[in-house]
């Protein structure tokens, strides 16, 4: 049995810079794009105050944006990269490639009907479902969110699809593991991001994350034995994870 190396790579750059990397088109393109929060970033949680409590103030960060990309993310240049990025759809049945969007419920119709400019016809809804909220601040006068949303885009053909023999819902749970560390606010688990790479992806494909923030996606990747290449623009982010999301990870695979 020979050994192929797999590559995980992170690049401290924009996406749009890809070409000088050469990296290979991908089977499957994943990424949560930013939400557009804006200054009320942390309207929906208790951090908005001072220890969390609204008699002590507000904190500094009170009308604070998570990220400069979140009032600035174009979501056209995103999607004509994913366009290019992903392989051709092939022509046998069931290995064609697709995108994962994670996004809010208020962008839903506007991601589709980007996409859709940049080829990307179709799509599936998903729904990830928690079992607890971030919407604390008088969660006893409203109801709640305790869901995430997301895309499943594709051009034609139906996406590879590996379902083992089951029923595959549009929904997921949130399935976190306290083991990884938490380096970005809004850090997707990587027992989900494993879960959804597994239906879409097999061992030794291509997946890329162009904002790929802590690298979750990377090292979702790298257990997974796929090859994985992210892109972060931020500095902070991008020595954190490779520092700690991305220390000591296995990128080795036997064929």
């Amino acid at each position: 049995m020979k050994e192929k190396k797999i590559k995980i790579e992170l690049y401290n750059d924009h996406f749009q810079n890809f070409k000088r990397y050469q990296i290979p088109k991908a089977q499957c393109v994943i990424a949560d794009i930013p939400y557009n929060l804006g200054n009320n970033a942390y309207a929906s949680s208790n951090e908005w105050y001072i220890d969390g409590d609204l008699a002590k103030g507000e904190s500094d960060k009170a009308n604070k944006q998570f990220f400069d990309t979140d009032k600035n993310f174009n979501i056209n240049e995103f999607m004509h990269f994913c366009s290019k990025m992903l392989i051709k759809e092939p022509k046998e049945v069931g290995k064609a490639p697709c995108m994962i969007v994670f996004c809010s419920f208020q962008q839903l119709s506007m991601v589709i009907e980007v996409a859709e400019k940049h080829g990307f016809k179709k799509y599936i809804p998903l729904v990830f479902i928690k079992n607890s909220s971030s919407q604390v601040l008088k969660a006893n006068m409203k109801i709640v969110g305790a869901t995430e949303y997301g895309l499943m885009l594709y051009r034609e053909k139906l996406p590879k699809f590996n379902n083992d023999g089951k029923m595959i819902f549009n929904w997921f749970t949130w399935k976190t593991d306290s083991r990884y560390p938490k380096i970005h606010p809004t850090q997707k688990p990587i027992p989900l991001l494993k879960e959804l790479l597994s239906v879409c992806t097999d061992i030794g494909d291509v997946v890329i994350d162009p904002v790929a923030g802590s690298a979750s996606t990377l090292r979702a990747c790298a257990e997974l034995n796929r090859s994985c290449y992210g892109f972060e623009i931020k500095k902070d982010f991008y020595k954190l994870a490779k520092d700690k999301m991305l220390k000591n990870v296995n990128i080795t695979l036997a064929i």
